[in-house]
């Protein structure tokens, strides 16, 4: 299911002439602008703006990819694979320290 909407926006995306015109830095910039927008509707403890700026941080993200060649998927899977026997402990305030 993911890979399917990874795809469509995709799609989306380059029906819009975004990957044939934008760079990657712009695509990370707008991520990040998005994720401040995300971070506005957690302290709003606004549901509707929780969803929207997740799903706009990840169409962001899909579109950065698109332009290295990259899927999220992939990157997810590298990630994963990086942390899967991550072993450590939650600090004060909720962080994951990871051990060293």
């Amino acid at each position: 299911m993911f890979e399917e909407l990874e795809e469509r926006v995709r799609e989306w995306a380059f029906e819009r002439n975004i990957p044939q015109h934008s760079t990657p830095k712009a695509q990370l910039l707008k991520a990040v602008s998005e994720l401040g927008e995300l971070c506005d509707a957690e302290i709003k403890d606004d549901r509707y703006g929780q969803i929207d700026g997740v799903g706009d941080v990840l169409v962001c993200l899909i579109i950065y990819c698109q332009m290295r060649e990259y899927t999220m998927t992939g990157c997810l899977q590298s990630a994963y694979e990086e942390i899967k026997n991550r072993k450590g402990k939650m600090a004060q305030g909720g962080a994951f320290v990871k051990e060293l």
